[in-house]
């Protein structure tokens, strides 16, 4: 199905977005905040990268922008995933370069969906 970097700093909730994924036949393999993300992202190799926006050390702003920048990791699909719902913040999402905005509280067949989609699995049976 795919690999998926689930990176959130609340614990509740990267297992929530983890075991969904894993119920849909993902491999998911996690990351506590931005840094650790990027510590791991060239050994994990994901498909997809889900990325919460408010960390600390790094926040998701600021580790997209580093992905983006790094020739080995620019072509990783990411989906941020934030409270952050206002209109400039979904736009900077965008200039920044991730390929999808969920927005907190999200629906789990929403983000599913996306992931899927993003990673090539093609749409829920």
């Amino acid at each position: 199905m795919g690999r998926v970097l689930v990176v959130d700093d609340d614990e509740v909730i990267r297992q929530l977005i983890a075991v969904n994924l894993q119920l849909e036949g993902f491999e998911v393999v996690t990351a506590v905040d931005g840094q650790d993300c990027l510590d791991r992202v060239r050994d994990i190799a994901p498909d997809v990268i889900t990325l919460d926006v408010m960390m600390p050390r790094l926040d998701g702003w600021v580790t997209a922008i580093k992905l983006r920048d790094d020739p080995l990791t620019r072509g990783i699909k990411v989906v941020m995933i934030t409270a952050r719902a206002q209109e400039h913040d979904i736009r900077r999402g965008h200039e920044i370069g991730v390929d999808a905005y969920v927005t907190k509280p999200f629906d789990p067949a929403l983000l599913i969906r996306t992931v899927r989609e993003l990673a090539g699995a093609g749409p829920v049976p």
